[in-house]
């Protein structure tokens, strides 16, 4: 089922999430695959629980549109839930970024190459992994997501003072996409 994709300025994603158990969450792997199709059909390669309306530490990745760059990442589809980010190393490097909650804008952002990072599959299974390049970004960036931050809190002043009215547009539903979304700033039966 295709959700709802949660717009810029909505207090969900301000939020830092917290974790679940797989007795409040029994249908974790409906909603992994509820997930993926909302992400697919927005053809995101990410996408965080909070961006579809849940506060928990839960998000999925499937990075394989990156195997041009990356031939490692040709099946990379994964679900990380209760994440925690143990470690990011390595000089920081610029990439691209966009997200589905902030169509239309994409900005050069600096993140760590190397991340190390422990959370559950959808089996409640617990893995502790290392992931480097444009995996080790997307996971950056889907956790930025469960801790409340989003990929605009990482630009110097000036760029975010350039953004601010096109933010504030796609609060108010002042933006075409093709995916589903919901607005915050926009009133209900209008």
């Amino acid at each position: 089922m295709k959700l709802p994709i949660i717009a810029y300025g909505d207090p969900v994603l301000r939020k830092k999430a917290r974790d679940i158990s797989p007795q409040e969450y029994p249908n974790i792997k409906q909603f992994a695959e509820d997930m993926f199709e909302t992400m697919y059909n927005a053809r995101g390669v990410g996408l965080a629980a909070p961006q579809v309306g849940h506060s928990i530490r839960m998000f999925v990745i499937d990075a394989s549109p990156f195997d041009d760059d990356e031939p490692e990442l040709k099946d990379f589809k994964k679900v990380f839930i209760n994440a925690c980010i143990e470690e990011e190393t390595g000089e920081e490097w610029a990439f691209n970024e966009g997200c589905l909650s902030i169509p239309d804008i994409r900005e050069d952002v600096y993140r760590q190459p190397v991340v190390r990072i422990s959370y559950y599959d959808e089996e409640w299974k617990h893995h502790e992994e290392t992931f480097k390049g444009l995996a080790a970004r997307v996971i950056q960036h889907e956790y930025d997501h469960i801790e409340g931050k989003l990929f605009t809190d990482k630009l110097n002043p000036l760029r975010k003072r350039l953004i601010e009215k096109k933010l504030s547009e796609i609060s108010r539903g002042m933006v075409s996409v093709d995916y589903k979304m919901k607005f915050p700033a926009v009133k209900k039966g209008r």
